[in-house]
């Protein structure tokens, strides 16, 4: 088997696999593809496994930034990831995963997460579930209900404001210490915005993005800093009730919109969930962001075979952290144990499923240190 770097000419044979995978694709979403694609091929993240130089998987890394505890890092996200029907069970995407578990590590991320088809491959290689992307469906009435509170000026938004979307969701995930949501680059922002089908709403401090949904609405994404731009996006969004009567939309678990409604007794909620994994330990803890109020130290040890692992101490201060080699001793974690510790899952939980294991004395430094809610409003 060969794994190299996918071209121009090895095209046309993706679009046959991920047909074969995933179902048709439309005209639309195959030239929207291309386009998206084609441009970052030189970059070395789209990957192929070849059989006697017949393609038999690929898979790509998307290149985004993701926040943990309010501070951002580069982090790849792994997606179409697929092998033909006639090569599964062979290993084949086993190794074109710890291909790019490596690409990932050589382009200098610390950190990767990828939406699962399937959870057994992806946890053999060291990622464990750490989040969701939270679907919720609402009454389009009750978002009609909800009052503007300020003056909040909207602007329709284009491909040109591409920067300014990505510098305020630097400002707005910072200021929320959030864990989990990502940002696309600036070229990706400019091609999403340029979809004519979809409403886009720029606010100083949040903006929208939505579009009809059949005879419902669909919010794709909706980023607010204050009470006031919630308050007006919402309601421009509830605006439509006289005719849609259902809204979807990504929230956080605990998105200021669940308690702007005016009425609220049952959340339906659909999660798809995402895997998470720590590529580089020491890398990963200095990029994170922690609570300014902890302070203290704690050794672990990672039981990594893919990237190698260790023994760390983990030091935390000022919201600040970093992992040290050590000499050993402390809790002992497995890559994906690790992994988990990381987005936020509770040392009792990772003790009682075999994750972790060994000295408990620091359980509650690092349940403090490394709390989460992560969450993501985008899928990839």
């Amino acid at each position: 088997m060969e794994i190299r770097d996918l071209t121009p000419d090895d095209l046309d044979d993706v679009l046959d696999l991920r047909k074969r995978s995933f179902g048709p694709i439309s005209a639309a979403d195959v030239e929207r593809w291309r386009h998206t694609v084609t441009s970052t091929l030189g970059e070395g993240r789209y990957l192929g496994a070849f059989e006697g130089g017949r393609l038999a998987a690929s898979a790509r890394l998307r290149g985004f930034t993701q926040w943990w505890y309010g501070r951002p890092q580069p982090m790849a996200g792994i997606a179409g990831v697929t092998v033909n029907p006639e090569d599964r069970g062979h290993g084949v995407g086993t190794a074109i995963m710890r291909a790019v578990i490596e690409r990932a590590a050589a382009h200098g991320d610390a950190v990767s997460a990828l939406y699962p088809a399937t959870t057994p491959i992806y946890r053999s290689l060291g990622y464990e579930h750490a989040g969701a992307r939270h679907m919720i469906t609402l009454p389009a009435e009750s978002l009609r209900r909800i009052r503007p509170s300020g003056e909040v000026k909207l602007r329709r938004m284009g491909p040109d404001d591409a920067a300014e979307v990505v510098s305020l969701l630097h400002r707005t995930h910072a200021a929320a210490r959030s864990s989990g949501p990502v940002a696309w680059d600036e070229r990706a922002w400019r091609i999403w915005l340029s979809n004519e089908d979809d409403f886009l709403y720029l606010a100083h401090d949040g903006y929208l993005v939505y579009r009809w949904n059949g005879d419902d609405m669909h919010v794709e994404n909706l980023v607010a800093g204050s009470e006031e731009t919630s308050r007006a996006l919402w309601s421009m969004v509830g605006s439509s009730s006289s005719i849609a009567r259902k809204v979807t939309a990504p929230v956080a678990p605990d998105d200021p919109v669940l308690w702007l409604l005016g009425e609220r007794s049952t959340d339906h909620v659909t999660q798809v969930r995402w895997m998470f994994r720590v590529l580089d330990v020491a890398a990963a803890v200095e990029r994170r962001g922690f609570p300014a109020a902890v302070t203290g130290e704690a050794a672990v040890s990672v039981d990594d075979p893919l990237r190698g692992g260790g023994s760390f101490r983990l030091e935390f201060s000022g919201g600040s952290g970093t992992a040290t080699p050590a000499a050993g001793g402390g809790a002992a974690l497995s890559a994906g144990g690790f992994s988990a510790l990381y987005a936020g899952v509770p040392t009792a939980t990772l003790r009682r499923t075999g994750l972790m294991s060994g000295d408990d004395r620091h359980d509650e430094l690092l349940d403090t240190a490394f709390a989460a809610k992560p969450y993501m409003l985008d899928y990839f």
